[in-house]
């Protein structure tokens, strides 16, 4: 099975991140940008900053490459109106996709009207524009009970408030890669969250992201009903070789 489509390049690291110079690191956001383009996957997913980077080296390469962007990251804890602001730029910038990292904290904390405003308003803003929205809860942050409530918010207020043919465009999201966990726990991508998310986020997709490492695991959640994978390793993984990256 040839699951190039499927897979969403990811790169997501600062300078500071990946320990290089800021030239340096622009440098290897443009080879994953080649390598994205050249393999046929999806999309590249990268840091807005870079938006603008893909979509010159996409046109003139007139490929059919889709350019992913992160709203909010890695943390979510942003305001709504710098939600919006940063997505706003994005889309002015070429993304195509939009992922929002929702403020799964706020959730925690009881903010549920806050967090349910921000999902209305950001998606919105995403599908008015005719862009892929993504919603990343930070499976590894929470525990079954809350993944269960956050896929299920995000699906009633899309249904509540868009019509059923733009239920394709929001998808429910694992992780950021970023969440620091304890005790060597994974922080992305399980099989038992991926389960949670797709039984309590459907007619919505699913995309798993983070922890997929080989070309076996991405076909096992693939089977479970996944639309989108996201990896930094992804010529690896679709060449059949096992990922020695984090995410």
């Amino acid at each position: 099975m040839d699951i190039r489509n499927y897979l969403d390049s990811t790169y997501l690291k600062t300078a500071g991140q990946a320990g290089v110079s800021e030239q340096e690191n622009i440098k290897i956001a443009t080879a994953f940008i080649e390598e994205a383009i050249e393999e046929g996957f999806k999309l590249i997913m990268i840091r807005p900053d870079r938006v603008a980077l893909a979509k010159k080296m996409i046109t003139k390469k007139k490929s059919n490459l889709t350019i992913g962007t992160v709203i909010d990251f890695p943390n979510g804890n942003g305001t709504l109106e710098e939600k919006l602001t940063e997505a706003v730029q994005a889309i002015e910038d070429g993304a195509d996709d939009l992922d929002f990292v929702l403020d799964y904290e706020a959730f925690k904390n009881g903010e549920v009207d806050a967090v349910k405003k921000q999902v209305l308003e950001c998606t919105r803003l995403g599908l008015f524009h005719n862009k892929i929205v993504k919603w990343i809860i930070e499976v590894a942050a929470l525990n079954d009970h809350q993944i269960v409530q956050l896929s299920a918010l995000i699906k009633n207020i899309v249904i509540a408030n868009f019509k059923e043919q733009q239920y394709e465009s929001v998808f429910v999201k694992s992780s950021t890669g970023f969440y620091k966990t304890e005790e060597g726990k994974p922080n992305g991508a399980t099989v038992p969250a991926i389960k949670l998310m797709i039984e309590n986020a459907f007619p919505l997709s699913v995309k798993a992201a983070g922890g997929v490492r080989t070309y076996q695991e991405a076909l096992e959640m693939i089977a479970l009903g996944v639309k989108r994978i996201g990896t930094s390793s992804a010529k690896a993984i679709a060449s059949g070789e096992i990922s020695k990256n984090d995410y």
